[in-house]
This record gives structure tokens, sequence and C-alpha cells, in this order.
């Protein structure tokens, strides 16, 4: 599975860890920024190239980190067709993609420990969408609202 990660300042030590974290669990991981820590960048750059980059279909799945995950996974939903959520525990991590097929996975530096984010992080990409009837029925509901808000803007 390949992964595309982000991060802005607020994120870029997560960011530098998990991806040699991915690495060493056998994931091919596309940095696509921040490359330092710098103050002035701004996650929804970062949340856009993530996004766009798991809406392609170059990734399968993102991971975005920013200080709290909050406007990363603001900035990265608004891309049609990326499902994003901030999770700091495991159970959502797992939860979140068997249940709602999300595909970018965001957390917060200033909110969780290390040791955590990589525990989550294990969870989400070893999680699989589990495509039940239900799940699906409302994934469709989300797709339609999408549209809908698509066509009006």
């Amino acid at each position: 599975m390949k992964v595309a990660v982000g991060a802005d300042h607020g994120g870029f030590l997560f960011k530098q860890a998990l991806l040699s974290y991915m690495t060493l669990l056998g994931y091919q991981t596309v940095d696509l920024g921040a490359y330092n820590e710098e103050p002035l960048d701004d996650y929804p750059d970062f949340a856009r190239a993530v996004a766009v980059t798991v809406r392609s279909g170059e990734a399968q799945r993102g991971i975005l980190v920013c200080g709290s995950g909050v406007g990363a996974s603001i900035a990265a939903s608004k891309i049609p067709g990326i499902r994003a959520a901030v999770c700091h525990d495991t159970y959502s991590a797992h939860q979140g993609v068997e249940h709602d097929d999300m595909n970018v996975l965001c957390m917060g530096e200033r909110v969780i420990g290390l040791e955590l984010a990589k525990e989550i992080v294990t969870v989400y990409l070893g999680a699989i969408f589990s495509g039940e009837d239900r799940h699906m029925r409302r994934l469709q509901k989300i797709g339609a609202i999408e549209r809908e808000f698509l066509k009006s803007s």
C-alpha cells in the first residue's frame, strides 16, 4: 500500500518519525511536505496535496499531521471523494476505515504522543472497509450530499 503523508510545522516532527515507522512496517510512502519547520507554512497546502494524491489513486491512503489535526481534516475533506477524520485513538482509526471508508487519517502532534500516533497509524493502515450493505448505503448518501453541494457552489 502506498501512503501519502503531509504535515505543516505543527506536525513536522511526527511526520518525519511516522515516515520512518511506516517504512519499517513495509509501506511505500510519499512525503508531500513540509520539509522543515517553517512557522509560516499553512496546513491547507499540505492537506490539499495529500488529498489530491489519494483522490487520483496515486496513493491508497493519506495521513496528515498538524497541531491539532482539525484544520488538516477540514481542508482535506473539501476535496471530493476524500473522507478525512481526526483520530486520536485506535478504535476510531480502524472503525473509520471499516465502517466509513475513511481514506485520510488526521492527527495532532500537540494532542497525542508519538507512540500512540504509531499505534493509530498501524491500525488505520491495517483496517479494511467492510463493504456491508448498511455502510455502502451510508456512503452513497454522503456521496449524494457531496454532489448536491458541488452543483450549487
